[in-house]
């Protein structure tokens, strides 16, 4: 099991991924939402915001309001983010739920 210093280290990596490519994603991905991440075994989460596409203030602690909400185990959060684990797969598996509305999650799409 991946500790939650693991899942930080995590988020923090895919947020400077995205910060790299945030210039080519900007146009087509029009979001502005915040983002709570519940890591599940560890019974932690996270929270930041997603923002013309990049993933900014991260932070610890769960943020109730957030307009997306994902949800997945420590082992699996790590391996999304290091692309070991497919995201359509791991939502169709059931092991990462991401909660939005439904136009939220087709730009989502243009992230991942």
């Amino acid at each position: 099991m991946a500790s939650v210093d693991d899942c930080r280290q995590a988020l923090h990596d895919l947020a400077a991924r995205l910060d790299s490519h945030a210039d080519q994603v900007r146009d087509r991905v029009d979001l502005d939402r915040t983002l709570a991440c519940r890591v599940s075994d560890l019974d932690t989460a996270f929270h930041g915001r997603l923002t013309d596409g990049r993933l900014i203030d991260l932070g610890d602690g769960d943020d109730p309001q957030a307009k997306v909400v994902l949800t997945t185990t420590s082992d699996d959060l790590v391996a999304l983010v290091h692309g070991k684990l497919d995201v359509p797969k791991a939502l169709a598996a059931g092991r990462v739920s991401i909660k939005a509305n439904p136009f939220d999650l087709l730009k989502l799409r243009k992230l991942l």
